[in-house]
């Protein structure tokens, strides 16, 4: 799928998903699963930072509001390395489909 353009590929980069993703690993990401319906809770997405428009997160969908925004948060217990993000649904840039570990 990616190599025919249908997914985006994306490296994470912080610990904010551990232990489920670590920094390095690369994810692929469907860019159109949320044309036609919103993010579901437990998926996990690549957004635009609420506040960084530049800085692109990923994280778990914990909660999906009715005014359409989604609350965004890491699997990683520890504050220090993961912070919970409210956002548009229109800054999640899509759904994670699959990982690499890294090379």
């Amino acid at each position: 799928m990616w190599l025919i353009g249908l997914r985006r590929r994306y490296r994470v980069v912080g610990a904010s998903m551990q232990p489920l993703l670590d920094p390095g690993d690369e994810v692929l990401v469907d860019p159109r699963a949320y044309r036609h319906q919103p993010p579901r809770i437990g998926e996990i997405v690549v957004a635009r930072h609420p506040a960084q428009a530049n800085l692109q997160i990923v994280k778990r969908v914990a909660e999906v509001r009715s005014d359409g925004r989604c609350q965004l948060q890491g699997d990683n217990p520890d504050p220090a390395q993961s912070s919970d993000s409210i956002v548009a649904a229109s800054l999640i840039l899509g759904r994670v489909t699959s990982r690499f570990a890294p090379a």
